[in-house]
């Protein structure tokens, strides 16, 4: 199935429902259907292999995913935080392709050969021209074709750019949400960027379930409540150093949001404490960890607000820890735990997490499917309790190899972060003459606290074996993140050298 059958479903059943407003502009469900298919008609007419967009939130966002998506072609939101060069080389990569962007990115981009460039505002208000009946093919045929390519981080090497075909998306959103469920005063604010999967999941799942989609061009946590506040939205999706930020900002203002009813977390590693405040300090509110990847069509686990509840009132060690978790696979997926030599383990047991399911892509653009058996190995730590429950170590690649032994920087960071001294904690390899390698400890402090360091070294070696206590611990002010809150290991490494340069 086109993804774009999915919104004129929604068009149908709800026309005049709000579907879509930014700072300047508002669409109906009617309104997003029927500009969507002047513009895929343009695209179409016009014969772009692809359409890309180097831009902030807005609603060209979604108009431009579905547009694309009518025309047959895949839609491509670029990363506009990267460097100029960087930026430059993804758009050379595609071919024959139309960058949306605004005044700012054409002039990062100017010289190139390879693109087609126009400003958002010519491209929207080229949409919302009058027009007669505009018909665009969008059948069957296309359910197996690309309905979008995103770039991944390429921390490891040359980013790879993702495959996601019209049936898994397909697949996710009617697996995971029902057609026009949310009521008419719904609404939700977008805020994650929009060359993440999570902007791109946020979509459609919020159009399928005919919701109102609120879009910051930006996150500041200020201007986050704010929006909040002013358009009585009731649901919102935020990684971590979002949340700690905006708890801040509601503390300082004496606000509580009783109007919003879910907050969904993701994108990286979620402290305990952190969603213990949270959850004290906004109690109506039902909390959503969701973990996937770009290759799963985002979702592939959630721990829903049941699940927080159970865990925060539980006086069950193992059930209180699931706080900590990623929760159980969503309905329709597989999931497994696997050794090095791609064996299934039992309970508790670490291992390589390996996924199966309709939604799957696991496709690279020049690469082919990565799939086994229709299973994908994420490449990402972890292990499953008695109940199935996921509990995430990090990346495969992260691991330290010390004198031949594999150790999970992930569990030496749920420790020390049992500490209250410790605000936030990265373990690291460092070179080592004797063992290869050695885990070293980068921590920041809370505030007004002293670190002791042997103390922590004692608190490893009494939770752990004695070859998981960091050879060394180092104090910084801040640890770096990317904009959706995941760890930059390799920036953690280059600050380490740094400060022991």
């Amino acid at each position: 199935m086109n993804i774009s059958v999915l919104l004129s479903i929604v068009a149908e059943t709800v026309p005049d429902r709000a579907a879509v407003r930014d700072a300047t502009t508002e669409l109906s469900y009617e309104g997003l259907n029927r500009a969507s298919s002047v513009l895929g008609a343009q695209l179409k007419a016009a014969g772009y292999g692809n359409v890309s967009m180097v831009d902030t939130n807005s609603v060209v966002f979604p108009l431009l995913f579905f547009a694309a998506a009518k025309a047959g072609i895949p839609f491509v939101p670029l990363n506009y935080r990267l460097a100029d060069e960087q930026l430059r080389r993804q758009v050379e990569r595609l071919e024959n392709t139309l960058v949306v962007t605004d005044s700012v990115g054409a002039a990062r981009l100017e010289g190139l050969n390879n693109p087609t460039i126009r400003l958002r505002a010519e491209i929207l208000e080229s949409a919302l021209e009058p027009a007669g009946d505009v018909v665009v093919d969008s059948d069957d045929d296309q359910a197996g074709t690309a309905a979008c390519w995103l770039f991944t981080s390429g921390t490891t090497g040359e980013p790879k750019i993702v495959v996601l075909k019209h049936d898994s998306l397909a697949s996710y959103v009617l697996g995971t949400v029902d057609a026009v469920s949310a009521d008419e005063m719904e609404a939700v604010l977008v805020s994650v960027p929009p060359y993440h999967i999570a902007g791109l999941a946020s979509v459609l799942t919020s159009m399928f379930a005919g919701r109102r989609m609120v879009y910051l061009d930006s996150f500041e946590a200020g201007s986050w409540v704010a929006a909040v506040v002013r358009e009585g939205v009731t649901q919102a999706m935020v990684v971590p150093t979002m949340l700690q930020r905006i708890l801040s900002v509601l503390s300082d203002e004496g606000e509580t949001l009783p109007q919003l009813r879910n907050l969904s977390y993701g994108g990286g590693r979620m402290p305990i404490e952190l969603i213990e405040s949270a959850l004290a300090q906004l109690p109506h509110v039902g909390f959503t960890n969701a973990y996937g990847l770009t290759e799963t069509s985002s979702t592939i686990t959630l721990l829903g607000p049941d699940d927080h509840r159970v865990a925060l009132e539980s006086e069950d060690p193992a059930v209180r820890a699931r706080l900590g978790s990623v929760g159980r696979p969503i309905p329709g997926l597989e999931l497994q735990v696997r050794d090095a030599d791609g064996m299934p383990v039992g309970s508790r047991v670490q291992g390589e997490i390996w996924v199966r399911g309709p939604q799957v892509s696991g496709e690279y653009k020049g690469n082919g499917s990565q799939l086994l058996d229709g299973w994908f190995c994420t490449r990402d730590e972890g292990w499953l309790d008695e109940e199935g429950y996921l509990f995430l170590l990090g990346r495969v690649d992260d691991v330290i190899v010390r004198g031949g032994e594999n150790i999970s920087p992930g569990e030496i960071e749920d420790v020390l972060r049992t500490d209250p001294g410790v605000a936030d904690v990265a373990v690291v390899a460092e070179p080592d003459e004797t063992w290869g390698e050695v885990p070293v400890a980068v921590i920041v402090a809370s505030e007004g606290a002293a670190i002791d360091r042997e103390a922590l070294k004692a608190l490893v070696r009494s939770k752990l074996r004695s070859s998981r206590v960091p050879a060394s611990i180092v104090e910084v002010e801040q640890l770096p993140y990317n904009e959706t809150g995941k760890l930059l290991r390799l920036s953690v490494r280059d600050l380490l050298r740094a400060h022991t340069s």
